[in-house]
């Protein structure tokens, strides 16, 4: 595509005018079909300011299925209560999700909610940790987007880390590559874990249909207009093959 023709799509693009509540282009909107759901335990979803893709993006989509949910966009707060907006009586009670370097897969469990501790191993007593968990902690954005937020807010140390272990891909299949297995959207996560720790599998049904309405919507209008929803740039393959050396 040349430059000006590059230049056309993009302007053509920000004519369309945004959702005032999920901020997607009108055209990938879904908000109309969400009911907030009840969630008795708290649901917090910190985005990276760099996390820029509003098309396939699904923190904020994931807020607004709960009642109990804030979502705030940033690098870095002073404490839990300040992200959350709210005095927080104890910070060991809520839970982060943030995977690293560690995989369920690499643990003694067959659990997919996990609770680990400091050195990443499997924390003693999962289900007493799982159900004194009143609040859970998102974050949202590229895996070293999410690496920035983990380092740059130290009283996340002072919450129960956790990690999943879904029992399948993301539902994004090829409209995003995840680099790990176990890699989820950000409203696949929600789903799993309050579903899993209210016990409640309603509200997974609830998220992942309403992800599944986001991803058909996004196909459609990749379809007619896909100076809206570009498909995913393909996967450089390296050139294994030997290169001939200069005599």
């Amino acid at each position: 595509m040349t430059s000006n023709a590059s230049q056309e799509v993009r302007k053509a693009a920000d004519e369309v005018a945004d959702c005032p509540r999920c901020l997607k282009p009108l055209p990938l909107c879904i908000c109309d079909s969400v009911t907030p759901i009840q969630n008795r335990i708290s649901l917090l979803i910190l985005q990276h300011p760099q996390e820029q893709d509003r098309a396939l993006g699904t923190a904020r989509l994931a807020a607004l299925h709960f009642a109990n949910a804030t979502f705030k966009i940033g690098l870095s707060w002073p404490s839990l209560a300040k992200a959350l907006g709210r005095p927080v009586a104890d910070p060991a009670r809520w839970a982060v999700l943030y995977l690293g370097s560690s995989k369920v897969a690499d643990l003694e469990t067959d659990a997919e909610i996990v609770a680990i501790n400091r050195k990443g191993e499997l924390a003693e007593r999962q289900r007493a940790i799982l159900d004194r968990i009143e609040g859970v902690v998102l974050l949202d954005g590229t895996w070293s987007q999410a690496k920035a937020l983990w380092w740059r807010n130290p009283w996340m140390l002072k919450c129960q880390r956790i990690i999943l272990g879904p029992r399948r891909p993301s539902r994004y299949g090829q409209l995003r590559r995840e680099p790990r297995r176990d890699g989820l959207s950000t409203i696949e996560a929600a789903a799993m874990l309050i579903a899993g720790l209210e016990k409640r599998p309603d509200i997974a049904a609830t998220l992942n249909a309403g992800f599944e309405r986001m991803l058909a919507r996004y196909r459609e209008v990749q379809a007619a207009s896909p100076e809206l929803a570009p498909r995913p740039a393909p996967r450089q393959r390296r050139d294994f093959r030997r290169r001939k050396t200069r005599s």
